[in-house]
C-alpha cells in the first residue's frame, strides 16, 4: 500500500512537472510570437486619427466593450480632438462584420431637409482649380469650403450610434460618452495637429473672420464665425488657439451629458433638438424639428467584389466604394508585384493608375442615392466585362483628352472627414467613416448646444442636376473590410474628401500587391487626380516618376492640400497590426 502511494505521488509530481513544462513552453512561444507581431497586439486594436482617441477606444474594449462600442467612443473623442473633421452635427457610414463573416452597412449620413433653398445648386462655385496669385489661392480655399446655413443636411450621427449600439453594443450607452465629456468639460492640451492646422494662414483667417474673408464671404452671416471663434477655438483677443493652449468644449459637454443620460432621442425630438433648430434658424437655415424626428438609418448588405484571393466588402452608393472597387479591379489586371516599383515599370504602373483614376472621375455621376435615381445605377462599375473593357482602353504610353474618359462635367474637390478601424477580441470588426463634410462643415456653430453643423449638401455641387428632400448626397466615403482566403482581415478606410478614393486605393495596392508593410503602404506619398484630371503629387513623391508621367502627356497640377489620411487594422495568423496615419499625427492602440 505504501509502495502504491509513493508511486501515485511520483506520478502526480511527474504529471504536474509536465504540465508546468508545457505551460512554460507555450508561454515562451507566445512571447516569441508577440515579438514577431507587427504592432505587438494579439487581442484587439483601434486605429483612429489621434493617439488619445485610439487609447479611449482601446480602454472601452478592455472594459468588455465591443468593436462598435470602441468605434463610437473613438469617434466621440475625435469630435473634440479634430472638430474640423467630424462631430455629432454630421453623419457616418459604418461597415460591421459579425462573427459569422456577414458584413452589414449602416448608413446614417446626412439628408436633404424637407425645406431647402430654391435653386440651391445655383450657389455652387462655378470655378475650380488653383492658380498662383494670392487672390486666386484665397478664392480656391472658398471653393474648397462652401459655407453657410443653406448647405446643412439633417444630422444622422447620433441616430446611427444608437442603432449600431442596440445591435452590437456590450457596455451601457453612457459609458461611451464619459471619456469625451471629461475632455470637453475639463479641457485638454491643444492637439499638435489641430494647432498646426489652425496655424495655417488661410484656416486661421477662415476661423477668425478677418476683413479679407468678410469681403470674400458675403453670404456668411457673422453669427457663424463669431460663436465658432469665441466659444471654442479662439482666445479672448479673438485669435485662434495654438500649441500650449487648452481646448475646451463646455457647451458641447453639457449636450453630451444629456444625450448620455437620456439617449439620442433628446437630440431628435427633445430640448437639444429644439435648441439646435433655433440656432440654425437664427443663422438662416431651413432645418425643422420634423426633419430631425423623421431621420432614419439605412441598413443594407455590403457590396462585395473579388480581388484575387481577397474579398472586399464596402458600402453601396451613394458612398464611393464602387469607384474604389472599379479602380482596384482595373489595376489588378496589370499583375502588379514588388518589381513594379523599379525603373520604367514604376512609371508605367503609375501611368496605368492615373488613367484608371481618370476613368473613375468620368463615372462619378453614377454615384447617387439609389432611393431617388436608379437610372444612374453604379452596378456596371462592378461588372468584370466593363472593367476589362476600360482596362483595354488604357494606352500604355500616352494619356488622352478629358472627353475620352466620359467626364462631362467637373465636380468640386474638397477636404474633410475622419475614419476609425476597430477589431475586437471576440471577432467583431468595424470600419467607420464619419464627417461634417468640409473643414468645420459650413462654419455654422450652434451656441445653445455647442455643435458644429455640417455642409453636406455641398456634395451635390457638380455631381447632380437637382436635390430632393430626404436624398443623401454622393460621397467619397468608403469604409472597407477585406477578407483573405487564408483567414486574414484588413479593416481600412480614409479621410480627406476627394482624396479618400486615391488614398485608400494606393494604400491597398501598396500593401497587397507591391509588398509594402501596412505602415509603409499608408505612409507612401500619393498621386491625386483632381476633378479636372490634373495629376497632383504629394510632397516626397518620386521626382523621376513625375518627369516620366509628364512625358506621357499628363497635365501636372499644383494641388497644395494633401489632407489624405488612412487608418487601418490588420489581423493575420493571430497577429494584429494597427496603423494610424502620421499625416494627422495619429497613433493606433491595442492589447
Amino acid at each position: 500500500m505504501a509502495h502504491y502511494k509513493t508511486s501515485l505521488t511520483c506520478c502526480c509530481i511527474l504529471l504536474f512537472s509536465l504540465v508546468c513544462a508545457v505551460g512554460l513552453i507555450c508561454l515562451c512561444i507566445a512571447t516569441l510570437v508577440d515579438v514577431g507581431c507587427p504592432g505587438g497586439f494579439r487581442r484587439a486594436a483601434v486605429a483612429a486619427d489621434s493617439k488619445l482617441c485610439s487609447e479611449i477606444g482601446k480602454n472601452i474594449l478592455q472594459q468588455g466593450g465591443s468593436a462598435v462600442d470602441g468605434a463610437i467612443a473613438a469617434l466621440l473623442c475625435t469630435s473634440v480632438v479634430n472638430p474640423q473633421s467630424m462631430g455629432i452635427g454630421g453623419g457616418s457610414i459604418v461597415a460591421v462584420r459579425n462573427k459569422t463573416g456577414n458584413v452589414t452597412i449602416y448608413n446614417f449620413r446626412e439628408t436633404v431637409p424637407q425645406s431647402f433653398k430654391a435653386n440651391l445648386l445655383n450657389d455652387c462655385p462655378t470655378k475650380f482649380g488653383l492658380s498662383t496669385g494670392t487672390q486666386s489661392v484665397r478664392l480656391h480655399i472658398l471653393h474648397l469650403n462652401i459655407v453657410g446655413s443653406q448647405w446643412i443636411g439633417v444630422p444622422g450621427e447620433l441616430r446611427g450610434y444608437e442603432a449600431i449600439h442596440k445591435k452590437y453594443g456590450r457596455l451601457p450607452w453612457n459609458k461611451l460618452f464619459e471619456p469625451t465629456i471629461k475632455l470637453a468639460k475639463e479641457g485638454f492640451p491643444m492637439p499638435d495637429y489641430l494647432a498646426a492646422f489652425l496655424g495655417n494662414i488661410f484656416v486661421k483667417n477662415h476661423v477668425e473672420k478677418s476683413s479679407l474673408w468678410a469681403d470674400l464671404l458675403p453670404i456668411l452671416s457673422s453669427f457663424a464665425f463669431v460663436y465658432l471663434c469665441s466659444d471654442i477655438l479662439c482666445n479672448k483677443n479673438k485669435t485662434v488657439l495654438g500649441k500650449g493652449d487648452t481646448l475646451r468644449f463646455p457647451k458641447l459637454a453639457e449636450t453630451m451629458e444629456i444625450i448620455a443620460k437620456h439617449g439620442a432621442e433628446d437630440f431628435y425630438s427633445g430640448k437639444i433638438g429644439q435648441d439646435l433648430i433655433r440656432d440654425i434658424k437664427d443663422a438662416g437655415g431651413t432645418l425643422r424639428m420634423e426633419d430631425l424626428k423623421s431621420f432614419k438609418v439605412r441598413v443594407t448588405n455590403a457590396w462585395t467584389v473579388s480581388l484575387g484571393d481577397v474579398q472586399m466588402h464596402f458600402p453601396p452608393p451613394p458612398a464611393g466604394g464602387a469607384l474604389l472597387a472599379f479602380i482596384l479591379r482595373i489595376m489588378k489586371g496589370f499583375s502588379l508585384t514588388s518589381n513594379s516599383l523599379f525603373g520604367d515599370k514604376k512609371i508605367q504602373m503609375y501611368h496605368h493608375y492615373i488613367e484608371a483614376a481618370k476613368f473613375a472621375n468620368g463615372q462619378k455621376r453614377s454615384i447617387c442615392d439609389p432611393l431617388f435615381d436608379d437610372t444612374k445605377s453604379a452596378n456596371h462599375l462592378l461588372d468584370q466585362s466593363f472593367t476589362n473593357h476600360i482596362r483595354n482602353m488604357i494606352n500604355s504610353n500616352q494619356t488622352r483628352e478629358d472627353s475620352y474618359y466620359s467626364n462631362t462635367k467637373h465636380s468640386s474637390d474638397n477636404m474633410g472627414t475622419t475614419h476609425v478601424s476597430v477589431l475586437d477580441e471576440n471577432g467583431l470588426v468595424v470600419s467607420a467613416t464619419s464627417t461634417i463634410n468640409q473643414l468645420f462643415g459650413g462654419a455654422v456653430y450652434s451656441p445653445r448646444t455647442g455643435i458644429i453643423l455640417n455642409n453636406e449638401l455641398a456634395d451635390f455641387c457638380g455631381r447632380a442636376d437637382k436635390v430632393r428632400a430626404g436624398e443623401q448626397p454622393p460621397s467619397s466615403m468608403t469604409p472597407v473590410i477585406m477578407d483573405t482566403e487564408s483567414g486574414g482581415t484588413l479593416v481600412i478606410g480614409g479621410s480627406g474628401g476627394s482624396m479618400i478614393t486615391t488614398a485608400v486605393a494606393m494604400s491597398i495596392m501598396n500593401h497587397l500587391w507591391l509588398g509594402m508593410s501596412l505602415k509603409d503602404a499608408i505612409a507612401a506619398p500619393i498621386v491625386f487626380v483632381d476633378s479636372k484630371n490634373n495629376v497632383n503629387f504629394e510632397k516626397g513623391f518620386d521626382e523621376s516618376v513625375k518627369e516620366g508621367l509628364r512625358q506621357y502627356g499628363h497635365n501636372i497640377g499644383n494641388w497644395k492640400f494633401f489632407l489624405n489620411v488612412v487608418n487601418a487594422v490588420k489581423k493575420e495568423n493571430g497577429c494584429i497590426e494597427a496603423v494610424s496615419d502620421q499625416r494627422k499625427m495619429g497613433m493606433a492602440a491595442g492589447y
